[in-house]
């Protein structure tokens, strides 16, 4: 059955495990109990503040108000009516995060969250190229139009912190612009000149290996039936010891923790507020807190370091006020610094953390009813 626009699209038959993946996209919505489900592939998390403020306004106009991150850096849209595809698709390819129908749902690239920020030692390889390439080639090819829903790319700048999310194809940049691919749950490697078109053809050649199989580790558990169908020469796996984004401000970041994975649409919007006066980016990370690039445009003017940009107004509209305190066991997002404590929501509808002494007196100041700083959760895949 093509994509549908105006419905939910039932998951295809398909040999091997008796159906289709039933992974929802922005056009094959998911019927669930609180209306349609959305959800937005972003890959490698990298969101423009335009293509944030989108995503707000879609949640608010068309869904329930709120935004959800999944444990893949996506953006996850609810309570959408089930004729709400049509418009949804035609927001979404407006804002440019929808560049081809026939491949909404393989765009399933995640990499790591700070690349390119912090200059860290263990890696601090720019992978947006690598990012936009990868995506490109996908959105290209007619064989990649029959990956499943949930076979993953992962991009690592060689410090080891989404090798280890389990991808089908994973590559891990090297200092002179080559990769490592590794397939699977492979014990081994092998070196790829042209990183993200030796991703694109493994993910073509699982094709015609998979025989109804959704992930690499069901067809070719060691790689070596794909790794003969490539010509790969394996080499040993490095050790991979990288460290991953904390809630909290960080070298080149700041590190945006949501309660749930879930934010009401005025919170995405001071994010987006955010990301616009610092590198006009933000980044939903795989399984952990979102990044902000940092820059000193980002903090609100008076505000001691860590507080968040005000929420930018909406054209013709007065700035929306700070939302209230959700009723539990819903929190809404906070920044939490690395030891959870209480905390009193100031005006901005995302704070973010401090550890100057404005943190200490807030942390030592009763908290509104609702409101805690607390570590991330996982989101669903």
């Amino acid at each position: 059955m093509s994509p549908s626009l105006a419905a939910p699209e039932p998951a295809r038959e398909r040999a091997g495990r008796g159906r289709d993946d039933a992974c929802p996209g922005a056009l094959r919505l998911h019927a669930a109990d609180d209306g349609a489900l959305a959800r937005i592939r972003v890959p490698g998390g990298l969101l423009t503040a335009e293509q944030a403020l989108a995503l707000a306004t879609a949640a608010e106009e068309l869904g329930d108000g709120a935004l959800e991150t999944t444990s893949r850096g996506n953006v996850q849209l609810r309570g959408l009516a089930a004729d709400a595809g049509a418009e949804l698709a035609a927001r979404l390819t407006e804002a440019a995060l929808l560049p081809s129908l026939s491949h909404d749902r393989v765009r399933n690239i995640v990499a790591t969250p700070l690349a390119g920020l912090d200059g860290g030692t263990e890696g601090g390889i720019d992978l947006r190229p690598w990012i936009r390439e990868l995506d490109a080639l996908l959105c290209a090819s007619d064989t990649a139009r029959a990956l499943s829903g949930r076979f993953l790319f992962a991009l690592d700048d060689g410090r080891g912190d989404v090798a280890a999310l389990d991808a089908d194809v994973t590559l891990i940049a090297r200092p002179d612009g080559s990769a490592l691919l590794r397939l699977g749950r492979a014990d081994w490697c092998a070196e790829a000149v042209d990183g993200p078109r030796a991703a694109l053809r493994a993910a073509e050649e699982f094709v015609g290996l998979a025989d109804g199989a959704w992930r690499v580790r069901e067809a070719d558990p060691d790689g070596t039936r794909l790794a003969a169908r490539l010509g790969l020469t394996p080499r040993p796996l490095p050790e991979l010891t990288g460290r991953r984004p904390v809630v909290g401000v960080q070298a080149g970041a700041i590190g945006v923790g949501l309660r749930f994975g879930r934010a009401t649409a005025d919170q995405w919007r001071a994010l987006a507020g955010a990301a616009s006066a610092a590198a006009n980016e933000l980044r939903v990370t795989p399984g952990a807190p979102s990044c902000c690039p940092v820059s000193p445009r980002a903090w609100h003017p008076g505000s001691p370091p860590g507080a968040c940009a005000p929420t930018p107004a909406r054209p013709g509209r007065a700035p929306p006020p700070a939302p209230a305190p959700p009723a539990a066991p819903s929190r809404s997002p906070m920044c939490a610094p690395t030891r959870p404590q209480r905390w009193r929501p100031p005006t901005s509808p995302v704070p973010c953390p401090s550890t100057g002494p404005a943190a200490r007196a807030a942390a030592a100041t009763p908290p509104a009813p609702g409101w805690t700083c607390s570590p991330p959760d996982r989101a669903a895949t």
